[in-house]
């Protein structure tokens, strides 16, 4: 099967022309036609079936350089690699501006650093699992001195709060003109 899968994968570089197709929209939807110029386009050269835009897969760096100079002003032309496995269109950048190779670049060494970081969680887990062993194998001490900790951890923030709502009764409350004159007018109407 896998034989068959690699078999299946068709690899092709093109270079899309945009400007014909851009330049007969409205400013404010150029970019957005770029996209879609060229799905169309890899949905009739790469024969999808059906033509389905939804089959089509624009990388996030191509997508990026599209729109890197904003919604008004697409590049006029565009070259790149699509990759065809089986009905999905992959489309990528050929040639990768400076810019995007260092963002890349970035956005890869934080991946491999954060699979690194996932291969170390384990071991610490083992260690946290260590500390909290049985130390005398019965199962009884260890669980009161669990119940021990949480008990003085919600004394210690009964604590705080008493404190807390203390120091409020007896900070000094001022009236904002605001409020006095409201109580002024409730007055004069229940007196009046």
């Amino acid at each position: 099967m896998e034989k068959e899968k690699k078999q299946n994968i068709v690899e092709k570089e093109y270079t899309i022309p945009l400007r014909e197709k851009v330049r007969a929209v409205p400013r404010y939807k150029k970019t957005n036609k770029a996209v879609r110029t060229i799905k169309e386009f890899l949905a009739r050269h790469m024969k999808v079936y059906d033509r389905d835009l939804n089959k089509i897969k624009i990388d996030k760096y191509l997508n990026e350089y599209l729109w890197f100079r904003g919604i008004r002003k697409p590049p006029y032309k565009v070259k790149v690699k699509a990759t065809k496995d089986g009905e999905i269109v992959k489309v990528e950048l050929a040639d990768l501006p400076e810019k995007l190779k260092f963002k890349k670049a970035r956005e890869e060494k934080r991946e491999t650093n954060a699979r690194k970081s996932e291969k170390k969680k384990p071991e610490l887990k083992k260690s946290d699992e260590e500390k909290f062993e049985d130390k005398n194998k019965d199962g009884v001490e260890d669980k009161k001195e669990e119940t021990e900790k949480k008990s003085s951890v919600v004394e210690q923030g009964k604590e705080f709060e008493k404190a807390e709502a203390k120091k409020q009764k007896h900070l000094v409350k001022t009236k904002t003109s605001s409020q006095e004159r409201q109580e002024k007018n409730i007055y004069k109407k229940t007196h009046a």
